[in-house]
C-alpha cells in the first residue's frame, strides 16, 4: 500500500556521525599527544526520522483504517541509536541490544554514512565551515531517490567540559562533523538545501541536548509538504527565515528541474559539453571528478536533463567515497563521480574511461586520446553553438541596471525568476539539440510492424556523422527512445520536432513523398556542386563520393530561424505557516487550514482557467488523503478527472477506493458522482488485469531468408518502407511471384530492394543547371532520367517529373519542354530508320504542339512507354476526380515498374512491369467518366488514411474556424478539419491548405460517434466506449474526460445563448436514451434525464426546445426533458418500418425533415401536424440515407446506393432545394457509402466515405 502513498516532500531524515565511544577514543589519543594526523573515524547512523510523526492514541488507531499510514508495518519510526561503550564482540549483561529502525525500503542505511561523509570523518582542532552535497540512490528497478546532505561542525563537549584545565594548562577543544541527510523521492536539490540551511541556523544556536528535538520538528514539517502536480503551479512554504519554492514538473513525462542548469555551461566549453553528451548517448563508462563533492551530483543531474527525453538506464552514482573506488572497475556502462584527488589513481587502474574534470573543464580518456569518441553531427553542433552564444549566463549582468533588493527573500525571488527563465531556455536548447540529432528518424519507422530501418537511416546521414550514429543506434538508451517514438508518444520532443519542420518536411508528411530532392532544394545546393548529371537513375548501386552525399539535416537545417520558446506563466500557492508544536491535533489543524486555503483558491479561480483549477483539485485531494478524509479526497479527484485527466493519480485513487470502510462505502452509494468514480476505478482495474501486456518490441529491418507467400511479402514490403498500400503490394506480388505456388524468391526481393534504394540514393546526387531549375516548379522532382538518346528535339536525356517530360540537351545542357502529362493525346511505339536497321522509338503527341515528339529509346522504349501511359492515365484520373493522390499513386507505380525491370531479365521485366500499370488498365477496362455536375461542384479530395496500410472509414467530420491574431508559438490560427477514423483515431488537417497536421490523435480504441468544437481551445469527442474525450487544441492531446454516460455517446450539441452572464451549456446523449446537460466552464452535470425510446441517435436545439431522434421516434422536449410532441414511424402493412436515422428542424419554414436508414425517401413534416408527412421526396437509385446536413437553403443528403458490381455500395450525395422540395443535384464522388457530412462556414460541404473509398470530398456550395 505504501507504494501509493500521497506524494510528499520528505521520505526520511537521517543524522549521522561518530558514536560516543569513537569520539572518546579520539579525544584520549589527542590528550596523549597523538595529534600529528587527524584520526579517521567510522561514521554511523545516529538517528532516523520517518513519517508519520504525529499519531492518534492506540484506541483511536484501532477504529480507523491504516491504508495511508505506515504505523502498522513500522512500529517505531524515531529511535535514537545509542550503543553502550563495550569491547568489540561483547555486550553488557550478555544481552544484545536490538532496535526497530524503520526506513523506506529503497534506502540502504548501511552504505549511507559513507556517502554522507565521502571524504571520511575526522576530528579537528579548529571548526570547519558547514557544507552541502547531493546524493542519488538507485534501486534494482531503476527507481531513484534523492538526498541532500548537510555537514556541520560541533565541539566534542561531552568529554572536555570537566577537563578544560589540567595542571593549570588550557586543553584545546576538539571538533567533529555531523551529517543531516534529507531523503526525498523527488530531486528538489535547491529546495532541500534551503530547508537544511534554515535548520543549520537553528542548530548553531541550540544546545546539544536540543538537537534531536529540533531535527524531529524540522522533519515533521517537511513531511507535511505536498508535491505539486505537473503543470504551472508551484508550491511555496515558509521555513524561517527563508521562503522555499517547490517548482512543478513541465508535464508528466518530464522530471522535476530544481537545479541551476547553466552551471555546466560555466564549467565547460561547447566542445566539451557535446563530448559528454556523446559519451552518455553512446553509453560509455564515465567518471566525473571535482574537489567539491556538491558539483558531482549537480553536474550529473544537469546532463541527465540535457539528454531528455532519452533516459540513462545504467548505474548512476555521482558520489563515490574512497571506500567505493573499486566501483569504477565495473564492466558495464556507468556514470560515477570521485574526488579530484583520486584522478590519477582511477585513470591508471582502468582503461576506456571517459574522465571529466569539472574543475578544469576538460574531458579525457584513461586509455588514449578521445579519438574514438565520435563527434556530434555537424549541423546539430553548429545550431547548438549558435544557441549557446545567445544565453545570458550571469545574474549580475541581469541586475546591473536595477536597484538593490532590500530583503533577503526579495533578492532570492528575483534570482529564482531569472534562474527559472534561464533553465527554460536551456531545456529548449538541449531539446532542440536532441531533435536535430535524430531529425528524419520518423521517415525510417514502420509503426504498424514496429520496425526501424537503421541501415537506411544511416545512409541518410553525412559520412562524417555516421560514426556517431553507428555507436548511438546500438545503445539501450536509444532503443528505449525508439519505443516511445513507435508508440507515437506526444511529448516535448514530438511537439518540437513537428513545430520545427521545414516546408519540405511538411510536404513530405502531407503527400507521403518518395524521397527525391525538389527543385527548390536542388537550387539551394547547385552553387556548391559541379554542374553534372549522373547517368540513368537506378541502373546500379551508386558509387557516391563523400562530398556529394546529401543528408536530410543539410536540407532541413533549423539553425537559421530563432528558436520559438513559449513563455511560461507560473502561479504560486503558499502553504499555511507550520504550527510550533506538531502534535496530532496540530497536524490535523494544519491540514484543515491547508484545505481551507485550497478551497478559497478554487472559488476565486475563473472557470476558464481549467488547468489551474485541476492543480488545486489535485493538491486538495492529496491533502484530504493525507489527513484521512477519504470521501472528500475522492470528490476532489472526481472533479480533477473532469478538469485534467493527464494528472489524475490513478494508482493513488485505486488505493484510496480499496481502503474505504463499510460506512464510507455506504455514503459513496448515496452520492452518484462518487459511485461512478468508484465503479470506473474498479472496472479499470479488472480490465488492466484481463488485458494482455502490449507488445512494445522494436525490430530492425532484415531481408527475408525464405520464399514468401503473399501475406509474408506484404509484411516485408511494408517493413522496408517502400510501399504501405496493401493493394499496390498485391500488384507488386503478382509482378515478382513465380511458379504455381505464387511465392517470391528471397534473392528476387533482395535485388528489388537493393535496386529501389539505389535509385533513391542516386536521386540525391542529381544536379541540374540553374537555367533548367528555373524552368521547373519549386516542388517538382526528377524521378527518371534516360540515357543520352537522339530525339526530334536534339540529342539529350529525357527527364520525368511528377508533372511533365522534358529534354536535357547535351552540349550546352539546355531545357526543352516535351509535354505535361495532362496535355498528352497519344503515346505509341514505332521504329526509326538508322542506316539499314530499324530502331524502336517512342512517339508522344501533345495537344499544345503540332509536331510529334519522337525519341530513339532503343531497349528502354517499352519501359518508357509503360511509364508515360501510367502517368498520363493517373494525371487524367487526378484531374477528373480532383484527387492529387491518384497522381502520387501513379508515380509510385512507375517507380515500381522501373525497379522491377531493373532487377529482372529484360523481357520478363517488361511483362512483370505491365502488371503494375493500374491506371492505364483502368482507363481501358473500366472507363470512368465523372458526371458534369459532380465535376463542377467538386473542388478537391484528400485522403485521411495516407499514412496507413489500408483505407479507413471516415466516421465523423468537424470543421473549426480559424483564430485571428494567434501567436506563432501557439499555432498558425488557420481553420481546421477534424476527421475521425476507425478505432478512435483522429486526423487533423489545416483547412486553409488541406494539408495534414496531425496524423494520429488517439481517443480510446472504439470508433468515434460525434464531435463538437466548443471554443478556440477544446474539442469534445464522443466515443462508442461511452466516454466524452476533451482535446486540448494547443497541445493536441486528450486532457479531460467525461465518463457519466453508460452507453455509446451518439451526439453533442452546444446551446447558443446570448446572455453573457449565463453559463454555456452543452448537451450530450447516448444510445440508451440518457441526455446530460453540462456546464462547459466547470464540466459538471447541471441535470440529466432519461428518454423512453429505442436507441437515441441525435439531438438538435432550437430556441427553447430540444429535439431528439431515436430509431422509433422523433421527440420535441422541453429543456427539462418533458416530452411535448412526438413523430412516430409510419406503418406500412406490406413492409416493416425503416428506423429513423436523421432529422433536420427547419422552423423558418415550419418544417421537420426526416430520413430513414433503409428508405430512399425524405419525409417533410409540417411543424403543426406531426401525424403524417406533408411531402415525400424520392431519391433516385438510393438504398438508404446515412446522413443529412442543412446548408443555406439546401439540404445535403448522404446516401448509399448499389453500383453495377453485385453487392458493392456507392456513395451518392443529393442536394435538395428546400423551397421547391426537389433534388437539385446528384453528386457521385465516392466508391463507398457516404458516412459523414459537415459544413465549412456554408462555403463548402465536406463528405467522408466508408473504408472501400475512405476519402474526403470538398464541395462548393452555390
Amino acid at each position: 500500500m505504501e507504494d501509493h502513498l500521497p506524494p510528499r516532500l520528505l521520505e526520511a531524515c537521517v543524522i549521522m556521525g561518530a558514536t560516543t565511544d569513537k569520539l572518546k577514543e579520539a579525544y584520549q589519543n589527542h590528550q596523549q599527544g597523538n595529534t600529528a594526523v587527524s584520526p579517521v573515524l567510522e561514521a554511523e547512523v545516529l538517528q532516523v526520522h520517518v513519517p508519520p510523526f504525529a499519531l492518534k492514541d492506540k484506541a483511536a488507531e484501532c477504529v480507523g483504517p491504516a491504508a495511508f499510514s505506515r504505523v502498522q508495518r513500522r512500529r517505531s519510526f524515531i529511535k535514537k541509536m545509542e550503543r553502550p561503550v563495550v569491547a568489540p564482540g561483547h555486550s553488557p549483561g550478555g544481552e544484545e541490544t536490538t532496535q526497530d529502525i524503520s526506513v523506506p525500503k529503497d534506502i540502504d542505511l548501511g552504505g549511507l554514512p559513507q556517502l554522507c561523509f565521502p571524504g571520511g570523518l575526522t576530528v579537528w582542532s579548529e571548526p570547519k565551515e558547514p557544507c552541502f552535497h547531493f546524493l542519488v540512490f538507485t534501486d534494482v528497478f531503476g527507481n531513484q531517490t534523492h538526498g541532500v546532505v548537510l555537514q556541520y561542525c560541533r565541539p566534542v563537549q561531552l568529554f572536555q567540559d570537566s577537563t578544560l584545565q589540567q595542571n593549570g594548562t588550557k586543553v584545546s577543544r576538539l571538533y567533529t562533523t555531523y551529517g543531516v541527510c534529507v531523503i526525498s523521492k523527488y530531486p528538489y536539490y535547491n529546495a532541500l538545501r534551503d530547508c537544511l540551511s534554515c535548520l543549520l541556523s537553528q542548530l548553531k544556536n541550540c544546545r546539544i541536548t536540543d538537537v534531536d528535538q529540533r531535527v524531529k520538528e524540522f522533519s515533521a514539517k517537511l513531511a507535511l509538504v505536498p508535491i505539486p502536480p505537473p503543470g504551472d503551479l508551484h508550491v511555496v512554504f515558509s521555513l524561517s527565515p527563508l521562503v522555499i519554492v517547490l517548482p512543478s514538473r513541465e508535464d508528466k513525462h518530464y522530471p522535476v528541474v530544481d537545479l541551476d542548469l547553466h552551471l555546466p555551461f560555466l564549467c565547460f566549453q561547447t566542445r566539451e559539453l557535446l563530448q559528454i553528451i556523446t559519451a552518455l548517448l553512446a553509453e560509455r563508462r564515465i567518471v566525473f571528478f571535482s574537489s567539491d563533492w556538491a558539483r558531482l551530483t549537480v553536474m550529473a543531474e544537469c546532463f541527465m536533463l540535457y539528454i531528455h527525453p532519452l533516459h540513462w538506464q545504467h548505474p548512476l552514482v555521482p558520489t563515490l567515497s574512497h571506500q567505493m573506488l573499486d566501483f569504477v572497475m565495473a564492466p558495464t556502462a556507468f556514470l560515477m563521480g570521485c574526488h579530484l584527488s583520486h584522478f590519477e589513481e582511477v585513470s591508471a587502474e582502468t582503461d576506456d574511461l571517459i574522465l571529466v574534470n569539472i574543475d578544469d573543464g576538460t574531458v579525457s580518456s584513461s586509455s588514449s586520446e578521445l579519438t574514438d569518441l565520435p563527434a556530434v553531427p555537424l549541423a546539430a553542433t553548429e545550431c547548438f553553438r549558435t544557441r549557446r552564444r545567445g544565453l545570458q549566463l550571469h545574474f549580475d549582468l541581469e541586475v546591473s541596471q536595477q536597484g538593490t533588493n532590500t530583503t533577503l527573500n526579495e533578492l532570492r525571488a528575483h534570482r529564482r525568476t531569472w534562474q527559472q527563465r534561464l533553465n527554460w531556455e536551456i531545456q529548449n536548447i538541449t531539446l532542440e539539440l536532441i531533435v536535430n540529432i535524430f531529425r528524419g528518424l520518423a521517415d525510417h519507422l514502420n509503426y504498424e510492424h514496429r520496425v526501424f530501418n537503421s541501415k537506411e537511416f544511416l545512409k541518410s546521414r553525412e559520412p562524417s556523422d555516421q560514426p556517431f550514429y553507428k555507436e548511438v543506434l546500438e545503445s539501450h538508451i536509444f532503443h528505449s527512445f525508439l519505443k516511445d517514438r513507435l508508440n507515437r508518444k506526444m511529448d516535448a520532443y514530438t511537439r518540437m520536432e513537428q513545430s520545427s519542420r521545414s516546408e519540405a518536411e511538411k510536404v513530405k508528411v502531407m503527400i507521403d513523398t518518395l524521397r527525391r530532392p525538389t527543385m527548390k532544394e536542388m537550387g539551394r545546393r547547385s552553387s556548391n556542386y559541379e554542374n553534372c548529371v549522373n547517368k540513368r537513375l537506378g541502373t546500379s548501386l551508386p558509387n557516391l563520393r563523400e562530398e556529394q552525399h546529401l543528408s536530410i539535416l543539410r536540407q532541413t537545417s533549423v539553425t537559421e530561424p530563432p528558436l520559438k520558446i513559449r513563455q511560461k506563466h507560473v502561479k504560486q500557492f503558499k502553504l499555511p505557516d507550520f504550527h510550533p508544536h506538531l502534535s496530532y491535533q496540530y497536524v490535523q489543524d494544519y491540514y484543515a487550514d491547508l484545505v481551507s486555503l485550497l478551497g478559497k483558491a478554487i472559488s476565486f479561480t475563473p472557470r476558464e482557467s481549467s488547468s489551474l483549477l485541476a492543480r488545486y483539485y489535485y493538491l486538495r485531494g492529496v491533502v484530504n488523503t493525507m489527513c484521512g478524509r477519504r470521501l472528500d479526497a475522492l470528490s476532489d479527484f472526481q472533479n480533477l478527472n473532469h478538469t485534467d485527466v493527464e494528472i489524475f493519480p490513478a494508482a493513488l485513487v485505486r488505493a484510496l477506493v480499496d481502503s474505504l470502510q463499510q460506512e464510507e462505502q455506504a455514503q459513496v452509494e448515496r452520492r452518484p458522482e462518487l459511485k461512478r468514480l468508484v465503479c470506473r476505478v474498479r472496472s479499470s482495474e479488472s480490465e488492466e488485469t484481463a488485458v494482455q501486456p502490449t507488445d512494445d518490441h522494436v525490430k530492425k529491418f532484415e531481408m527475408p531468408k525464405t520464399h514468401m507467400p503473399l501475406e509474408d511479402f506484404v509484411t516485408h514490403v511494408q517493413e522496408s518502407g517502400i510501399v504501405r498500400d496493401v493493394s499496390t503490394i498485391h500488384r507488386l506480388f503478382e509482378a515478382l511471384s513465380v511458379g504455381a505456388r505464387k511465392e517470391v524468391d528471397p534473392d528476387t526481393f533482395c535485388d528489388f530492394y537493393t535496386f529501389w534504394k539505389g535509385m533513391e540514393a542516386e536521386a540525391q546526387d542529381v544536379n541540374l543547371p540553374t537555367e533548367v531549375i528555373e524552368q521547373l516548379d519549386n516542388n517538382e522532382c526528377v524521378y527518371k532520367l534516360s540515357c543520352s538518346v537522339k530525339t526530334s528535339y536534339g540529342v539529350g536525356k529525357i527527364a520525368m517529373t511528377q508533372k511533365r517530360l522534358f529534354l536535357l540537351t547535351d552540349g550546352r545542357r539546355g531545357f526543352v519542354d516535351i509535354t505535361k502529362f495532362r496535355d498528352i493525346v497519344e503515346v505509341k511505339i514505332s521504329s526509326a530508320q538508322f542506316v539499314v536497321l530499324r530502331i524502336p522509338s517512342l512517339r508522344i503527341k501533345s495537344s499544345l504542339k503540332k509536331e510529334t515528339f519522337e525519341a530513339n529509346l532503343k531497349s528502354e522504349c517499352d519501359l518508357w512507354s509503360l511509364m508515360i501511359k501510367e502517368m498520363w492515365a493517373g494525371r487524367k484520373m487526378a484531374d477528373d476526380h480532383k484527387d492529387p493522390q491518384h497522381m502520387q499513386q501513379a508515380l509510385t507505380n512507375v517507380l515500381l515498374m522501373d525497379t522491377v525491370v531493373g532487377c529482372l531479365q529484360p523481357q520478363k521485366g517488361i511483362l512483370a512491369a505491365s502488371k503494375l500499370a493500374y491506371y492505364d488498365r483502368m482507363k481501358h477496362e473500366v472507363p470512368m467518366t465523372v458526371p458534369k455536375t459532380t465535376s463542377e461542384t467538386l473542388k478537391h479530395k484528400i485522403n485521411p488514411s495516407l499514412h496507413m496500410p489500408s483505407q479507413q472509414t471516415v466516421d465523423v467530420l468537424l470543421y473549426t474556424p480559424g483564430q485571428l491574431g494567434k501567436s506563432d508559438v501557439d499555432g498558425d490560427g488557420n481553420p481546421k478539419l477534424w476527421c475521425a477514423l476507425s478505432h478512435g483515431r483522429v486526423v487533423l488537417f489545416d483547412a486553409a491548405s488541406w494539408s495534414m497536421q496531425q496524423n494520429c490523435i488517439q481517443v480510446g480504441v472504439l470508433p468515434v460517434s460525434c464531435m463538437l468544437g466548443l471554443d478556440q481551445e477544446q474539442v469534445w469527442i464522443g466515443s462508442q466506449d461511452s466516454t466524452i474525450y476533451i482535446i486540448n487544441t494547443r497541445r493536441m492531446s486528450c486532457h479531460k474526460q467525461l465518463t457519466e454516460h453508460r452507453s455509446e455517446v451518439t451526439d453533442l450539441v452546444l446551446e447558443d445563448t446570448q446572455d453573457t452572464f449565463s453559463p454555456t451549456l452543452a448537451y450530450s446523449c447516448s444510445l440508451d436514451g440518457m441526455v446530460i446537460v453540462w456546464d462547459v466552464s466547470t464540466l459538471k452535470m447541471k441535470r440529466q434525464f432519461h428518454l423512453s425510446c429505442h436507441k437515441l441517435t441525435s439531438l438538435q436545439l432550437y430556441n427553447r426546445t430540444l429535439w431528439c431522434c431515436a430509431q422509433d421516434c422523433i421527440m420535441e422536449l422541453r429543456k427539462t426533458g418533458l416530452v411535448q410532441r412526438k413523430i412516430c414511424l409510419l406503418q406500412d402493412p406490406t413492409n416493416p418500418p425503416s428506423p429513423f436515422n436523421g432529422f433536420i428542424v427547419y422552423l423558418e419554414r415550419e418544417q421537420i425533415w426526416t430520413s430513414c436508414a433503409n428508405s430512399s425517401e425524405l419525409c417533410v413534416w409540417h411543424s403543426d401536424n406531426l401525424e403524417k408527412p406533408s411531402q415525400r421526396i424520392t431519391l433516385p437509385d438510393c438504398a438508404g440515407v446515412t446522413c443529412m446536413l442543412k446548408v443555406k437553403n439546401q439540404i445535403w443528403v448522404g446516401c448509399r446506393s448499389l453500383s453495377e458490381s453485385p453487392g458493392q455500395a456507392v456513395g451518392k450525395i443529393f442536394v435538395v432545394d428546400v423551397a421547391q422540395a426537389v433534388v437539385e443535384k446528384e453528386l457521385l464522388a465516392h466508391t463507398d457509402s457516404v458516412q459523414a457530412l459537415c459544413s465549412a462556414e456554408d462555403r463548402y460541404v465536406l463528405s467522408g466515405s466508408a473504408c472501400l473509398d475512405g476519402k474526403i470530398a470538398i464541395w462548393k456550395v452555390e
